[in-house]
């Protein structure tokens, strides 16, 4: 009973035989009033004799009842209950004997009972109070038995107030001692993550987490927080409960969004395809195979088309933030760069850029960015918008050692373009011309009748491609006639293996071609498949331009650097030259297609004479173009990447001349070398030879080609689409061509699930 209230409780003679009753402090009473009557002797009796006595909360209020209602119906209400939570309806009836009592009909004051029965004692108490016959209020005596049988297993409580105790909350600094959080009972407590034991509240301090850590799992001392973090993450797994099964479930929701998300950028498809087909999918095939109860689980994945978008902007963010991470935390603080710029399907120019650095003991090829230029493509708008890139990821321009771009003026000018400018803010970088536009440097150098040939082939091709009714009457000819090649392939400038498909699918249908155009009465296509020394030459650019194919593809691929190029560039030129030779001496068979229509047509030597020298002409040609474009690299620094053992010492710079000869004398590192891709050999070297490796790593860094930016525009114009073509691209080409995977467990962490509707 609170301290200093207005209401002063009575006492009430115990039934005989019971216990005594709770009492409360007496106080005098009034002058006006008369002595209360003593309590009976009898009333007094020893609690071991006492039979079964009533709850607390029948004694509470017994004695509220007495206080609001008077002697005599306040002892019969009191009564009533005493009877309600003990039983004791057939009770010997009890007489009363008031101490005090109060005027009939005060209100009751601060008088609250708690538990389960509260609401029915109330309601008890309200109808003795208003009635002047307690005998009305049986009904709700009734009713206040049948609550206290119902809750014989739930004691009623009485509330004393809540303590004011301070709750400690858990801090990701408790990561090293090896305990992350979990709910038990609506309290956050430290577990530990090693030993999985869940310590008290009270323990969410850092001395006694250390003091645990120590004690027991002093082994693991060693351990970085990621490793604990990564136990914390697999604990939280597997525990059944993490605060409630709805947080889990929620938890597992958000999770499965990104990983949804993930797998929608990754095949390149429109962000409603989750919402639209995806999901539905899911829910019917869960219905039918599992069950209805199960498809609710479902609906906590939010994968509308904005959740997808926010969903993939995170994990494009998160994959970003670890490649510049890993790009300024490399062995050696350098990297190359190859960029190439194009147009997507709305007119606006991407500039799509790569990078290659050292991680994990090897290079890295890895998606770095891609920008619309938003006004013209000069080589200054390029260089300001990588510049803007690397300032804001605080990155320095020295750190750039190579760049890699295309033969366009703006790219590759010397006075003026991209790499000029890259020059003039890091020396050291070295500029390379892409590989992969080898195909635009053959075709330029061809004499004027081979490329005569070329525009009437490629013509001929685009006369039946242009036309739906010549197609179907081409391929249906081509199926009369058992032809080996149905379908011609229509040539597009912007792929750089066009042609030479182009070529020799022409080649392979010739005769289906001349056919054609003989019905079609096209004189100028028919006597150019009639004509031997037309056809010559066709199969001399088919076999050129196979010769060219191969070498591109061979340049494809991971890791490719400029050491790569020296030597396929440096082979390729020798060929030419040994080409040459052979031609002198009539001799073709490096030429197959050629070679094959010489022998199956019984084409004199002499009536070759013309086909040769247009061959040799444009073999001359094409050797001096591509040593204009690529120029002997040097050869001591690349003998020093190819094979460190073959080189003298005074042949290496003087720098590193010291390291070179303990690495020459050293057994281990041959070992390596024998057994170790080059670039892994000198990324492991670094450490031991700094100088010495930084300088071959510094040429075998750059890239040979732009193939991963060729490879990003085809990726380019299949997410954005004419369907699509608002999308601005950056976030989904990156989680679609990024080798590095997101971390969606810490970005779960951050989120909330919100689930679909």
């Amino acid at each position: 009973m609170p301290r200093g209230s207005r209401i002063r409780t009575s006492r009430v003679t115990p039934l005989a035989g019971r216990a005594p009753q709770m009492r409360a402090a007496p106080r005098r009473a009034p002058a006006a009033q008369p002595p209360a009557t003593a309590a009976a002797p009898s009333a007094v009796g020893s609690p071991a004799a006492a039979p079964r006595q009533p709850g607390l909360m029948a004694q509470m209020a017994t004695t509220a009842a007495g206080v609001a209602v008077g002697s005599a119906v306040g002892h019969t209400l009191g009564h009533a209950i005493t009877g309600g939570f003990s039983g004791g309806a057939n009770a010997e009836p009890a007489r009363p004997d008031i101490t005090y009592q109060e005027p009939q009909g005060a209100p009751l004051q601060n008088q609250q009972s708690f538990g389960p029965c509260s609401l029915e004692i109330k309601q008890f108490l309200e109808c003795a109070q208003n009635q002047s016959d307690v005998k009305l209020c049986e009904g709700f005596n009734e009713v206040l038995r049948q609550c206290r049988i119902a809750n014989v297993d739930h004691p009623p409580t009485v509330d004393h107030g809540e303590k004011n105790v301070k709750r400690r909350k858990y801090n990701e600094g408790f990561l090293q001692y090896g305990f992350t959080s979990a709910i038990t009972a609506g309290t956050e407590r430290p577990q530990c993550v090693i030993c999985g034991v869940v310590l008290s509240a009270e323990s969410m301090k850092p001395n006694k987490l250390k003091r645990h850590f120590e004690s027991k799992h002093s082994s693991f001392a060693n351990k970085d927080t990621n490793y604990f973090r990564s136990k914390a993450d697999g604990l939280k797994k597997a525990r059944f409960d993490t605060g409630s099964k709805t947080y889990k479930q929620n938890v597992a929701a958000v999770e499965a969004s990104y990983l949804v998300a993930l797998r929608i950028a990754r095949d390149m498809k429109p962000h409603t395809f989750a919402e639209h087909l995806l999901f539905p999918v899911a829910k019917d095939s869960v219905r039918v195979m599992i069950g209805d109860e199960f498809v609710t689980k479902l609906s906590a994945v939010s994968l509308s088309n904005d959740t997808v978008r926010r969903r993939i902007h995170d994990m494009s963010a998160d994959i970003l933030d670890q490649v510049i991470q890993e790009i300024k935390s490399a062995q050696l603080p350098a990297f190359s760069i190859q960029l190439d710029e194009s147009t997507d399907v709305a007119n606006c120019s991407q500039l799509l850029v790569y990078v290659r650095y050292i991680k994990d003991g090897d290079f890295k090829d890895e998606f770095l960015f891609c920008k619309p230029l938003e006004r013209t493509t000069t080589a200054l708008d390029v260089f300001e918008a990588v510049g803007s890139f690397l300032r804001q990821h605080k990155i320095s321009w020295e750190s750039v050692c190579g760049v890699c771009t295309d033969g366009a003026p703006a790219t590759l000018g010397c006075q003026s373009g991209f790499q000029r400018l890259v020059l003039n803010e890091s020396p050291k970088a070295i500029g390379a011309h892409c590989m992969m536009h080898l195909q635009t440097l053959a075709m330029k150098t061809l004499p004027q009748d081979l490329q005569d040939v070329m525009k009437s082939v490629l013509s001929s091709v685009s006369f039946i491609k242009a036309s739906s009714l010549n197609s179907r009457l081409f391929l249906q000819l081509c199926s009369d006639l058992d032809a080996p090649s149905k379908a011609l392939l229509l040539h597009t400038e912007g792929r750089w293996l066009s042609r030479g498909k182009v070529l020799k699918r022409i080649f392979e249908l010739r005769d289906e071609l001349k056919m054609f155009f003989n019905q079609k009465a096209i004189r100028q296509f028919e006597a150019l498949f009639s004509d031997k020394s037309e056809l010559q030459k066709i199969a001399y650019l088919v076999d050129i331009f196979t010769i060219l194919n191969e070498l591109n593809l061979s340049l494809q691929g991971q890791n490719s650097s400029c050491l790569d190029l020296s030597e396929k560039i440096q082979s390729f030129q020798m060929k030419l030259q040994l080409w040459q030779k052979k031609l002198d001496e009539n001799k073709i068979y490096m030429l197959p297609t050629l070679s094959a229509f010489f022998e199956e047509h019984d084409v004199e030597p002499h009536k070759r004479t013309t086909v040769v020298t247009s061959v040799k002409e444009h073999l001359d040609m094409l050797a001096g173009e591509i040593s204009w474009y690529f120029p002997n690299l040097p050869d001591v620094p690349f003998a020093l990447a190819r094979n460190p053992f073959t080189v003298k010492a005074e042949d290496v710079p003087k720098t590193a001349q010291d390291e070179f000869i303990e690495l020459t004398n050293s057994d281990a590192a041959r070992a390596n070398f024998s057994t170790m891709p080059v670039t892994q050999f000198w990324v492991k070297c670094l450490q031991s030879y700094p100088i010495l490796s930084e300088t071959v790593l510094r040429l075998l860094l750059p890239f040979a080609t732009t193939s991963l930016c060729e490879t990003g525009f085809s990726s380019l114009l299949v997410i954005k689409s004419k369907y699509r073509s608002r999308l601005v691209v950056e976030d989904d080409l990156r989680c679609a061509l990024a080798k590095t995977t997101p971390r969606i467990s810490d970005l779960v962490r951050k989120k909330q699930s919100q689930p679909s509707h």
